[in-house]
């Protein structure tokens, strides 16, 4: 199955539709983007700007979800920024926090306010 987002006017994805793969192959068995898009075009009308994410994320990156930018410069889909503090990392578009999360074991989570991570602690 391949998958296109649907994206607005500040390259924002709406929504995320399956279409067959055979509604993307051309005269020589080949999967095309564009035909897939003119398929998109054909049920639900122009207007509309798609453009194909890879649920393996074999390319752009990253699969799309709902709120991701899509960078046409990058080429790529990216999440929304999850904390100011965070960076996106250029090599695959995803965004990481400015200290490394403790690999002792432990669970944590980000805590903006002092931009680093703290021991989630639970009790029962």
């Amino acid at each position: 199955m391949a998958h296109f987002a649907d994206i607005d006017e500040n390259n924002i994805v709406q929504r995320v539709i399956v279409v067959d793969n055979k509604e993307l192959l051309n005269e020589q068995n080949q999967e095309k983007e564009s035909i897939g898009i003119a398929f998109l075009n054909s049920i639900y009308g122009d207007g509309f700007t798609w453009v194909q994410t890879s649920y393996n994320a074999n390319f752009r990156k990253n699969y799309a979800g709902i709120g991701f930018t899509y960078d046409e410069t990058r080429d790529a889909f990216i999440s929304p920024q999850p904390h100011p503090s965070w960076v996106l990392n250029e090599d695959n578009c995803r965004w990481n926090a400015p200290v490394a999360y403790p690999e002792d074991g432990k669970t944590y989570r980000w805590n903006e306010e002092i931009t680093n991570w703290e021991e989630l602690i639970i009790t029962v």
